[in-house]
């Protein structure tokens, strides 16, 4: 076995080893922040998303399949059971497009996937908020860290929020389950054979889908290795394991690099608009220019956009005909962001997407692909009667080089929240997490979200 070899074997049984040494203490203030964070954003995106009509289709046959209510589904004053009310709040805080988005060479949305099942089984037993907020952490250390092992994943036409998310889920139900590394490396390999998820649903209820089913996925995972179901002990490294057939490219040894080292939550992103984040960029620009040049939509000729390559790829639909569409059309999102001033909820729904001055001014924005360009960088230029308005974003609002700040995610978090849990609950669930590490039961926080 030469060196090379020597290096990759063994590396699932490693990280799981790792993980399950974990301990609260190991957690770096910043990412004891950057979960709590993570926890009021997505708690808002799940409210906001759980009155959509896709759940109005989606919970009768949970209900009719479901077991015993077990489980709180968020904003519905509903219980299913431990593998369904993952679907529900899985799905919900994806819904919307409005869910964290982590770049740090995994493009992965981790917290609903991964939340979705945590918050079920918090209610399995007495959870405190420190060892919730633990095994969100290493959730997403499993999630990226797989995410990065298959660098061809996301160009192969897999949704990494539900194949990952899935790997994600189980890692972080598994540690709040106290499983050992033996155990966290077969729930590892039970997630990794139920990864799903294809790009060719964007825009349609099944994107969303997917991160619930992941949460579901992990949770089952957990839940079976337990009990001593059982998986390969090699599922991201072996002859036919998950980086080498989800990708053309693998590169095991990423489990592992640098472990112990960071967490990735520390570098984790948090969506001011409600649409596919490789967009935000040319947003900002929009908004930017617009809040010096503001002209009525009608008396601009065009609007010109630089992106990186993953703006078309991504979300390249000139005409979208529904809300969940127009959060994959860059044209979409410029309009509104032209029109309204904002790309928040009320712009992507169905009659926005079919709006005439919308779909108009949709007609006037050319895109160019420019590869020297960041995923988080953009120009855009307006020329109205000759003259050209240009800016630049160096780095898109909501990145980790631009966070958004804890004022703005509470702002956030208020405004998805208050309507589906009124003025007073909203207040109480900030409260809860913000103090989430001294909560000594989560089932309190998960009262108020009910």
């Amino acid at each position: 076995m030469n060196e090379a070899t020597q290096e990759i074997v063994g590396v699932t049984q490693k990280f799981c080893s790792h993980v399950a040494a974990a301990q609260f203490s190991d957690l770096t203030k910043k990412a004891i922040d950057e979960g709590k964070r993570g926890v009021l954003d997505w708690l808002g995106c799940a409210l906001a998303g759980s009155r959509h009509p896709t759940l109005d289709r989606l919970l009768p046959v949970l209900q009719e399949c479901g077991g015993k209510p077990q489980a709180t589904v968020f904003g519905r004053s509903l219980k299913l059971g431990f593998l369904e009310a993952p679907i529900a709040n899985g799905q919900a805080g994806h819904l919307l497009d409005y869910d964290d988005t982590h770049m740090g060479g995994t493009l992965l949305h981790a917290s609903s996937p991964t939340l979705g099942a945590l918050f079920s089984l918090a209610e399995r037993g007495l959870v405190s908020g420190a060892e919730f907020l633990l095994a969100y952490a290493v959730g997403f250390e499993a999630g990226v860290r797989s995410g990065r092992t298959a660098p061809g994943h996301h160009e192969g036409g897999w949704h990494l929020t539900g194949t990952l998310g899935s790997i994600a889920a189980a890692v972080a139900a598994g540690r709040l389950l106290r499983l050992d590394p033996r155990q966290l490396t077969y729930a590892m390999a039970i997630a990794a054979t139920q990864s799903g998820g294809m790009q060719q649903n964007r825009g349609t209820m099944c994107k969303s889908f997917h991160a619930g089913k992941a949460a579901s996925s992990g949770v089952l995972a957990a839940l079976l290795s337990e009990r001593g179901f059982d998986g390969s002990l090699e599922i991201i490294e072996g002859e036919r394991g998950y980086c080498r057939i989800y990708s053309d490219v693998a590169a095991p040894h990423e489990l592992v690099r640098e472990l112990g080292m960071r967490w990735e939550i520390e570098r984790n992103g948090h969506k001011p608009y409600a649409c596919g984040v490789v967009k935000h960029p040319v947003i900002d620009a929009v908004i930017a220019i617009r809040s010096q040049a503001y002209v009525d939509p009608t008396r601009i000729e065009a609007i010109e956009l630089r992106v990186n390559p993953l703006v078309i790829s991504v979300t390249g639909l000139e005409a979208p005909g529904t809300g969940l569409q127009s959060k994959f059309s860059v044209y979409h999102s410029v309009a509104v962001a032209w029109i309204d001033g904002a790309a928040r909820i009320p712009q992507y729904t169905d009659e926005r997407a079919s709006d005439p001055a919308v779909v108009a001014l949709r007609q006037r924005i050319k895109v160019t692909v420019d590869e020297s360009l960041r995923s988080d960088q953009a120009e855009a230029v307006v020329i109205v009667d000759g003259v050209r308005h240009r800016t630049f974003i160096e780095h898109a609002s909501g990145t980790t080089d631009n966070p958004m700040s804890d004022a703005e995610i509470e702002a956030k978090f208020l405004a998805n929240a208050e309507p589906v849990i009124g003025h007073d609950r909203a207040r109480h669930v900030r409260d809860r997490v913000h103090g989430l590490d001294q909560l000594a039961d989560v089932r309190e926080l998960i009262q108020l979200c009910a």
